[in-house]
């Protein structure tokens, strides 16, 4: 359920923070690739995911009239609820802070 990317990154930028400092480079810049993460997770592969669904719909359409259409189905479970990657980062940052 919730995103293990989102954990990854949220935990890396979190043990940074806790351990050089929230105002050093290190910080900011997994802070950076965290954000980045995360909305790839929730934004770009999810919509992915949903032109996979539509054009798996028309291929199966098409592949009834044409059987050069009909190839394997693309992958339709791509990326995360923004709910699943708020859960992996909050997942994340508390393992970060127990340790």
């Amino acid at each position: 359920m919730p995103s293990s990317h989102s954990a990854l990154v949220a935990s890396s930028a979190t043990a940074i923070g806790k351990k050089l400092g929230l105002d050093s480079v290190e910080f900011a810049i997994s802070f950076v690739v965290a954000l980045v993460v995360m909305y790839d997770a929730s934004g770009v592969r999810r919509a992915a995911g949903q032109q996979a669904r539509i054009l798996n719909k028309l291929i199966l359409h098409w592949g009834e009239n044409d059987p050069r259409f009909v190839e394997e189905k693309l992958k339709e479970l791509l990326g995360h609820t923004p709910i699943e990657v708020m859960v992996g980062a909050l997942l994340g940052i508390a393992i970060a802070l127990v340790r």
